[in-house]
């Protein structure tokens, strides 16, 4: 089985759009959607390379230094299936973009 990498993608603007709602909000989303996210984990465990888990700020490293970054990644998991389409259909429907505020889960093949 071929290995792939699932980033999960959160626009910036969204997750700040989340945090500004009222907390009951928050909590009445986050109430719904980690038991649904908890039920697709198990679902799916059996291919799960690594469970991986949700990212926080970013720092990037580069020929100028070491700053501050933006991006839309905040989480990952490594999935094994026998193709990039199966892949990708353990995470049709996924909580992430079906009640949080997330808005893709991106696969990409590890290719080394």
């Amino acid at each position: 089985m071929a290995r792939f990498l699932a980033v999960y993608t959160m626009q910036p603007e969204d997750l700040a759009r989340f945090r500004a709602m009222p907390k009951l909000d928050q909590d009445a989303i986050d109430a719904a959607g980690l038991p649904k996210w908890q039920e697709w984990e198990e679902r799916h465990s059996a291919a799960f390379a690594d469970p991986g888990g949700m990212v926080g700020k970013t720092l990037r490293v580069s020929r100028s230094g070491v700053a501050a970054a933006t991006n839309a990644i905040c989480g990952y998991v490594v999935v094994e299936a026998d193709s990039i389409e199966a892949a990708a259909r353990l995470f049709e429907d996924h909580p992430h973009f079906r009640i949080f505020p997330g808005d893709a889960v991106d696969i990409m093949p590890f290719v080394t």
